[in-house]
């Protein structure tokens, strides 16, 4: 048997250079591997399924039916109606600016208890059975039911903020208990929802009545209106008595600042200078306009003067000479004559009667040219010249008017002052007179900017309790809260359950599993044993086989992390299944403290591996025989008081390479558990490989991992890893889709042997 050199590693543990390899690599999580775990747990999901469905169909079923009828407004602003045109102040300019805050005050004038005292007495709800106690009345289950939702709601109440678009609530109103209730409980069933996008709004009620319901939201639109057309009434009531008032203090005032001015007019003869004011601002009013016009001509005529000025002998280039239409035509006639040149010149030499023509003509062009340009230069000046002129003559003109003008508004200053301030009075007394005449007409038209728009019916049937909307709610939760219920359960379970875990969490190779057995502490492949069971074995017989590529006896070593995970099991039964195999097995106890393996096989235990190794009896004396012929077994013998000791010790050394090179295919030694005694490290580099046993479902991931450390800090040549008791009813799922399990079915049930 080679010895490869082990690392410390789970990786170098498992490598290619030891003599047998464990089977199994970890396998990419699957969406469907959930259905395992809710598989796993479905007595807890079911149970949880049903409470769950129970509770909301005997809620649904135990609720005393609802009737919900609805009504709808149409709620406009108060800026669009006439009485904003007619009132005009602060207020209804915000409300125009931010209608959102006018709506708002409107829904909370729905849910006001004000409306909804006025509802309770035009309802008389004295005669309504549902206010009275009269009126159906849940079972005792209903209404046990009710008060537990009551208190499980209760922490998660919200209590909205205040909104500072909500009007400003009256002053408390004296409430007997009675009417209290009554209010109370009208504003309990009220809902307003508005419609978005638009200016409607809808109301509606539920009671148990479908007549009640139709009658009380109807009877609240209608109150609503009412109230709301009483409102606007009242403040128009209120500014009419107010604009009265201020009317005819008004008309007081104007008629002494009337007669104030006309006394002045007689003392400082106020019409003529009236005349002359006319005549003076009208005249200074025409010189000013014609100042401006002359100064803006002369800055146009100056600008395009200096232009040609600069210009030089560019002056052809100027905008103001280039659009003049004549010499235009010039240019364009120079250029035709100079293509005519370019044209003969190809054909005629420059002595040719012809060429001696076109450049005469080309001559009197250009000279012409220059003379209409150099004109049209000297009209640009002269008209400069002229708007120069003009505009020193209008400027002196100006200068006198405004000297009159300024002598005579310093004779009217105070005349001015009496004419502006009863034309003041005038006007706001008219002002008032007219305010006072609108606000007159509205109140006789009773303008209203709410109305009803669909008033309610008597609903058909309750909108709640809905069955079919409480099963599929019923369905969606119980669903849920059953899902819920095994995840939480799996994550709480900290435990190694499956191959998957095994290569994943303690990175170990998988070499196979063993399906549990119930009842019998140690199942043999000897006794009467399940079909799955003896397979199990079956297969990791073929495991270790295929693996074992070295030639030699095979020793390993079984162990595992803690006690009760079936390591002992493990070890009888694999070495079992090789003898039955054709191998040459002997199997060894290692277990000096608790051991097992002679309880397994019903054996004496007086002599055996203690006394071996203490050098108190030879090898021969503590081989047992069993009743298969190619299975040898060597007992742990009497419980020594150092059993580390003994294992550490060069005697063991010896024993193991003894067996090596002995007469035996297979050497199984059965070791204690990692995490109680170092027994199972101090044993693990001697072998060719260590079989860990985890026990299915009952080892947590902290313990398995800490043994595995624990384990590879002896250096071991291969560790692979057995996972043991495994429940395939409990797990049917998860094992017949990856591992496909199913030797029950395969063998059609067939009687045990």
């Amino acid at each position: 048997m080679s010895h490869t050199p082990a690392d410390s590693t789970p990786a170098a543990a498992t490598s290619s250079g030891s003599q047998f390899q464990g089977l199994g690599l970890p396998r990419e999580p699957h969406l469907l591997d959930k259905l395992t775990v809710i598989h796993k747990h479905r007595r807890p999901v079911i149970i949880v399924f049903l409470a769950v469905l129970g509770w909301f169909m005997l809620d649904s079923y135990t609720t005393i039916p609802q009737y919900r009828a609805s009504a709808r407004l149409m709620i406009e602003e108060e800026s669009s109606g006439v009485s904003a045109a007619a009132a005009g102040d602060l207020a209804q300019a915000i409300f125009y600016q931010d209608p959102e805050i006018y709506f708002q005050t409107q829904y909370r004038v729905l849910r006001g208890r004000e409306l909804a005292r006025r509802v309770a007495g035009a309802l008389d709800l004295s005669r309504v059975p549902e206010f009275n106690g009269q009126g159906a009345k849940p079972t005792p289950l209903a209404e046990g039911i009710s008060t537990v939702k009551s208190a499980l709601r209760a922490p998660l109440r919200w209590v909205a903020p205040a909104d500072p678009g909500a009007p400003i609530e009256p002053p408390a109103v004296n409430e007997s208990a009675i009417e209290r209730a009554y209010v109370d409980g009208l504003l309990s069933r009220i809902g307003v929802e508005p419609v978005r996008g638009s200016r409607l709004v809808d109301i509606s009620f539920q009671a148990a009545d479908p007549e009640f319901a139709a009658r009380a939201i109807n009877t609240l639109a209608e109150q609503y209106v009412t109230q709301n057309l009483e409102f606007k009434v009242q403040e128009i009531q209120k500014s009419l008595e107010y604009l009265a008032q201020e009317r005819r203090r008004q008309q007081a005032v104007v008629q002494a600042s009337e007669r104030a001015l006309a006394e002045y007019r007689e003392q400082q003869n106020a019409l003529s200078l009236d005349s002359s004011q006319n005549i003076v601002v009208s005249r200074l009013n025409s010189l000013n306009d014609s100042a401006v016009r002359a100064r803006t001509e002369r800055m146009q005529r100056e600008t395009l003067w200096r232009q040609v000025q600069q210009a030089g002998n560019d002056r052809d280039s100027l905008s103001s000479i280039v659009q003049n239409t004549f010499i235009q035509t010039l240019k364009g006639r120079l250029t035709d004559l100079e293509r005519d040149r370019t044209r003969l010149s190809e054909r005629y030499g420059e002595r040719h009667p012809e060429m001696e023509a076109i450049r005469v003509s080309i001559a009197n062009a250009e000279r012409q040219l220059a003379n209409e340009i150099d004109r049209a230069v000297q009209t640009i000046r002269s008209e400069y010249e002229a708007a120069a002129t003009q505009e020193r003559e209008l400027a002196r003109a100006l200068e006198e008017q405004k000297t009159a003008a300024m002598d005579l508004n310093s004779k009217r200053i105070d005349y001015t002052v009496i004419e502006r301030e009863a034309e003041t009075n005038r006007e706001l007394y008219n002002s008032l007179l007219q305010r006072e005449k609108e606000l007159q007409v509205i109140a006789n038209s009773r303008a209203n900017n709410v109305r009803i728009i669909d008033r309610a019916e008597v609903p058909s049937g309750p909108f709640t309790p809905n069955h079919r909307r409480d099963w599929l709610l019923a369905l969606l939760f119980a669903t849920v809260f059953g899902c819920a219920i095994a995840f939480g359960l799996d994550y709480l379970d900290d435990t190694v359950k499956t191959p998957d875990d095994i290569a994943r969490r303690l990175k170990l190779r998988f070499l196979g599993l063993v399906p549990s057995v119930s009842g019998d502490r140690h199942p043999l492949l000897s006794g009467p044993v399940p079909h799955d069971f003896g397979e199990a074995f079956r297969a990791l017989r073929t495991a270790l086989v295929s693996q074992a590529t070295a030639d030699g006896p095979k020793v390993i070593s079984v162990t595992s992390a803690q006690p009760l995970e079936g390591k002992t099991t493990t070890a009888v039964n694999l070495a079992m299944a090789l003898a039955v195999g054709g191998s040459r097995v002997l199997l060894v106890d290692a277990d000096m403290r608790r051991p097992s393996v002679h309880k397994a096989l019903r054996i004496a235990n007086d002599r055996g591996l203690s006394q071996l190794l203490a050098g108190q009896v030879r090898m021969r004396e503590v081989v047992n025989r069993t009743h298969d012929p190619n299975l040898l077994v060597i007992t742990a013998g009497r419980t020594p008081s150092n059993p580390s000791e003994l294992l550490s010790a060069d005697r063991m050394r010896a024993l193991v390479h003894g067996l090596e090179s002995g007469p035996f295919d297979w050497v199984i030694i059965d070791t204690p558990p990692v995490l109680a005694v170092t027994d199972a490290v101090i044993v693990a580099p001697l072998v060719a490989g260590v079989v860990f046993v985890v026990g299915s479902e009952m080892t947590r991931w902290q313990l398995a991992e800490r043994a595995v450390q624990t384990l590879l800090s002896g250096n071991p040549r291969s560790v692979v890893a057995v996972l043991n008791k495994v429940d395939f009813a409990r797990n049917r799922y998860y094992y017949s889709r990856y591992y496909g399990h199913q030797y029950k079915s395969y063998y059609a049930e067939a009687p045990a042997a």
